[in-house]
C-alpha cells in the first residue's frame, strides 16, 4: 500500500513583484508547522517530496518539514507543479520511481484540490471526505492511500484517508 499526501500551500503575502515568489505570512509560517506535526502524528514519513519551486511552497514545504522533523534533502522543486493542472500533477505523480512507498506532494489551488478530487474513489474515510467537500484552504493536507505503481495511478484509484486544515 503505498501513501500520497496532497498539500495546499500555507498563508502567504497578497502580493509580491511577481505571483511565483509571493511569500508565507506569519501565519502561514506557523500553519505549515501544524502541518508537519500532525503528519508526524498521523504517523506520515515521505521518501520522496515534489514541491512547486515557487517560494511560498517552498517555505510551506521547509517548515512541514520542521515541524513532522523530517529530512529536507527529500525534496524536488519541480518549477513544471507551479501551473500544472490536475492532469499534469497526475503525470508528475505517476513519473515518481516505485521503489518510493510515500510522497508528498505540496502546490497550489485550484489543481490541489482538483487533484484530490480525481484520485478520490469515494472509498477511503467518510469524515475526510465529508470535510473535504467543504473545500481546500491554504495548509489543507489530504492523506491518500494507492495500491498500486505510482506509474498507473489513475482517477477514483485513491482512497482518502485523513484531511486536516492545519492551524497554528
Amino acid at each position: 500500500m503505498r501513501t500520497l499526501v496532497i498539500m495546499r500551500h500555507a498563508k502567504a503575502e497578497a502580493s509580491a513583484p511577481t505571483d511565483y515568489e509571493r511569500q508565507l505570512t506569519e501565519r502561514g509560517h506557523a500553519d505549515a508547522v501544524a502541518a508537519g506535526e500532525w503528519l508526524a502524528e498521523q504517523g506520515v514519513v515521505p521518501d520522496y517530496v515534489l514541491v512547486s519551486a515557487a517560494d511560498r511552497t517552498t517555505q510551506t514545504w521547509e517548515d512541514v518539514a520542521i515541524g513532522a522533523s523530517w529530512d529536507l534533502t527529500l525534496a524536488e522543486y519541480d518549477q513544471g507543479l507551479y501551473a500544472a493542472g490536475p492532469s499534469t500533477a497526475l503525470d508528475l505523480i505517476r513519473a515518481v520511481e516505485d521503489g518510493h512507498s510515500t510522497v508528498v506532494v505540496i502546490g497550489h489551488n485550484p489543481t490541489m484540490f482538483s487533484l484530490v478530487q480525481l484520485l478520490d474513489s469515494g472509498e477511503g474515510d467518510d469524515d475526510a471526505g465529508n470535510e473535504l467537500a467543504l473545500g481546500f484552504p491554504t495548509a489543507s493536507v489530504a492523506v491518500l492511500t494507492y495500491d498500486g505503481d505510482w506509474s498507473e495511478l489513475d482517477e477514483a484509484e485513491a482512497a482518502v484517508t485523513a484531511f486536516h486544515v492545519a492551524r497554528a
